[in-house]
């Protein structure tokens, strides 16, 4: 199958942006057919201020009325544009969202049918109304969650119940006091106080007739400056929304408008503005400041206690609750840890098409703009790594705190991100599998010369293991396209400049493998900020003795040309293939795989200075709670092999030189992580080039849409909760030696030790390949203390990379021209 390099991320992130602004334009004016239909019959469609209409905005949230509006009341204006930019830290606002307590409870049972259909016979509204009666004056969550199951039994959808209870249930109540807990923030922090501040004001749209054929609410009205302001959580401004604001707009032409987020408005939203306040313009003859819009940073915290019994934990990185079964036990598990990223994962959507009516859904439930940005479908979990681990400690095994990140989907509506909870496990699961295996089985290798030393039988039962297998085999695809000089500048460069023989350029017989650039971790606030773990690959030369027959080798190169060629392929075509390590979704799962095991280090260092609650699994050599998961719980290290000895005699990439019009045949391989450069990263430096990084990562374990400062990137946390619940997910595991940070090297000869055969069952054998052994001068980035934290002390570990051997390797068959 043919396999492109693509553009860098940046240029496609663009691309994207630009057709999600184009199709937000196109929509602008949609979704209003009442007012489109009575416009188009006769006269135009005209809006009138509710009588009565709005309650005091100090009074209805909460406030004394104030005798009058302050001076500095309401939201500022940006002189040099329609949209004003808060430049304060986020800050946190806070709403009640008791249901979610209950997110552990099945399905009902026949039993529980009957029950909670026993009030009223009948009628399920009134049945509905009695239980909710009885659970407010008892307080008992058995009875509320009676109350629960007599909704469900009343609800006209057919939806199953887990559907009904994430996407109705609670979405209800999230859009009935998120939405109010916003307006209430808003009100404290800009003044919306005193006689001039309505909320909740409603304009009325009536036809040619009188007939009233829709209305527009408000969330707040200034009615000395005739203002109208919508708030906006999420900043998604909607198509229907927008329409009536148009009808508003001409028959109110001395009133303005204003939207209000919490987040940043995208390029698609902030357009959405523009485009508005370019009709309102032309509509009051040219007169500007009709459309404003302000942008200030909140985070959206949901007030949740966990109950025993009803709430459900999530096993991902709690030390506690590993077990070796395939799926997560249903229902109110009450061992591991509860927060915003757990349930975004859950809630994602386990394909394309789902995560499509998942959105669907949520855009159409959404009329106050609660839903988190991008909606269940903003979050691409594909990029989602483990960004900080902390909380560490010996108690009741129920896990740790984390906070992962991730980008946000360019266009959710569209094509809305999935697969969350694929993604959380494989994270946790590599966790674990770096904490299990000891260094000696961090090894994975694909060379010619080499076949029964592929990886540990151990190691290749794993996804950890999996993935830097299949990690290597796509690097080799890329680096086979990046050396056609068809496609790349770079590649013709190196082939120009290489040494020849008998006319033919000399192919790049070269071993190259993925290892760290110069991390930069934090250490403090009891935990590990990852902060950046960029890769690059390197290369060196090699001779292999496999070959094709009917190949022919550049046998008899000097070293000073395998140094050229070693320049040359560093300089020319490596590039390409870096970049597509660092940022390409293919290697995706290499990239969390490798957050994964920075963490795992520090978390052997912490437990080798005091006892933690994951030292029964550290070198425990027993990986059987981690396995091979669907999709893939039936692959094999053979099956990578195999695909590989095919590439090599089949060809990756095809292509043709100049030199001679000869064609060549393409096979090439590898990955190492087993050294991390030093770099120390103090405080200083820390708070300058990560503000507001420490308390994002609190606040994502709270909040499902935490803002880092004004940027697109997404921070999801969880951990173990905090009081109400009293889980005790059980047992110590008891005193095991004291386990040493791993240590690593660098893939040097082949191994002379057997390993497993690709071609049998393979062995369990724990002789790595000499390049695996422990390295003095390997280190990893420090904490920001003037001691190394030895983070990854080796990264052996982690990608521990592809053992000794992982050659890349290149072969080259002389044919007539055009002959494939």
């Amino acid at each position: 199958m043919h396999h492109t390099l693509r553009p860098p991320s940046r240029w496609r992130l663009t691309a994207r942006l630009a057709a999600a602004v184009s199709l937000a334009v196109a929509v602008t004016v949609t979704g209003l057919p009442d007012v489109e239909t009575a416009e188009a019959a006769g006269p135009p469609v005209s809006a009138k201020l509710k009588p009565n209409s709005g309650k005091r905005c100090d009074v209805r949230n909460g406030l004394s009325p104030a005798k009058k509006t302050p001076a500095d009341s309401g939201f500022p204006d940006d002189p040099t544009g329609m949209i004003h930019k808060d430049r304060a830290l986020p800050k946190n606002y806070e709403f009640d969202l008791p249901g979610q307590a209950y997110d552990g409870l099945e399905a009902p049972t026949a039993a529980e049918q009957k029950k909670a259909l026993s009030q009223v016979p009948g009628d399920p509204k009134k049945n509905v109304d009695a239980w909710k009666k009885i659970a407010d004056a008892s307080g008992k969550p058995a009875d509320r969650a009676m109350e629960i199951y007599a909704r469900f039994l009343a609800h006209k959808e057919g939806l199953d119940f887990k559907h009904w209870f994430d996407k109705r249930f609670i979405r209800n109540q999230i859009n009935n006091h998120k939405g109010s807990g916003f307006e209430g923030q808003l009100v404290r922090d800009y003044k919306l106080i005193g006689p001039d501040w309505l909320c909740e004001v409603t304009v009325e749209l009536f036809d040619k007739d009188g007939a009233k054929v829709g209305e527009r609410r408000y969330d707040a009205y200034n009615r000395v400056k005739k203002e109208f302001n919508e708030f906006k959580s999420n900043a998604k401004l909607t198509p229907d929304q927008l329409a009536k604001d148009r009808v508003v707009a001409r028959s109110l032409p001395d009133h303005t408008f204003r939207f209000t987020g919490a987040k940043k408005f995208t390029k698609g939203q902030a357009q959405h503005i523009a485009d508005l306040e370019r009709d309102v313009k032309a509509m009051r003859g040219g007169k500007s400041g009709q459309v404003r819009g302000n942008q200030r940073m909140y985070n959206p915290v949901p007030r949740t206690t966990p109950i025993r019994g009803y709430s459900d934990h999530q096993r991902w990185f709690a030390p506690g609750c590993q077990t070796g079964t395939r799926q997560l036990a249903a229902g109110a598990n009450a061992c591991g840890t509860r927060g915003p990223a757990n349930e975004r994962a859950l809630s994602s959507g386990r394909t394309q098409e789902e995560a499509r009516r998942f959105q669907r859904d949520a855009n159409r439930l959404d009329p106050r703009g609660t839903l988190p940005r991008g909606g269940p479908g903003g979050v691409d979990f594909t990029t989602l790594e483990l960004r900080y681990v902390g909380g560490l400690g010996k108690g009741k095994g129920k896990g740790m705190a984390y906070s992962m990140k991730a980008d946000q989907m360019p266009d959710p509506d569209a094509n809305p991100g999935f697969g969350g909870a694929v993604r959380m496990q494989l994270s946790s699961d590599a966790l674990f599998t770096w904490l299990a295996l000891t260094p000696d089985k961090f090894w994975v290798n694909l060379n010619p010369d080499q076949p029964n030393k592929v990886m540990d039988a151990r190691f290749g039962r794993t996804d950890a293991g999996r993935v830097l297998l299949e990690a290597d085999l796509e690097m080799k695809r890329d680096f086979s396209e990046a050396v056609n000089p068809d496609k790349h500048a770079g590649a013709k460069v190196y082939w120009d400049t290489a040494p020849r023989r008998d006319g033919m350029p000399c192919f790049p017989g070269v071993r190259m493998w993925i290892e760290p650039k110069p991390a930069q971790v934090r250490e403090q606030d009891g935990g590990i900020y990852i902060l950046d773990a960029p890769l690059k690959v390197s290369t060196q030369w090699l001779d292999v003795d496999y070959t094709v027959p009917g190949s022919t080798e550049c046998k008899d190169l000097s070293d000073a040309e395998k140094k050229a060629i070693e320049r040359s392929v560093a300089a020319n075509v490596m590039p390409l293939v870096e970049e597509r390590v660092n940022t390409d979704p293919d290697y995706a799962d290499l990239r969390a795989v490798y957050t994964a095991r920075v963490a795992a280090e520090y978390i052997r260092q912490q437990d080798a200075k005091k006892a933690t609650d994951f030292r029964a699994i550290i070198d425990s050599d027993d990986v059987s709670a981690w396995p091979l998961r669907d999709p893939h719980q039936d692959w094999t290290r053979e099956q990578v092999w195999n695909r590989y000895m095919d590439s090599i005699k089949k060809g990756i990439e095809w292509f043709e030189l100049k030199y001679g019009g000869k064609v060549y045949n393409q096979g090439v391989g590898g990955v190492d992580f087993s050294k991390q450069p030093k770099r120390n990263i103090p405080e200083a430096q820390f708070v300058a080039q990560n503000r507001d990084l420490d308390t994002t990562t609190v606040n994502s374990r709270k909040s499902d849409d935490t803002s880092y400062r004004d940027l697109d990137t997404l921070y999801l946390g969880a951990g173990p909760a905090d009081g109400g619940s009293d889980e005790d997910p059980g047992g110590d595991p008891g005193p095991r030696p004291t386990p040493t940070p791993s240590d690593t090297g660098r893939p040097s000869d082949p191994p002379s030790s057997p390993a497993p055969d690709p071609t049998g069952p393979g062995d369990d054998g724990a002789t790595p390949p000499p390049g695996n052994r422990p390295d003095p001068d390997g280190g990893l980035a420090d904490t920001g203390s003037d001691t190394p934290v030895g983070l990854l002390i080796g990264l052996a570990a982690v990608l521990a990379a592809v053992g000794g051997a992982l050659t890349w390797w290149m072969r080259r068959r002389r044919t007539a021209s055009g002959d494939r």
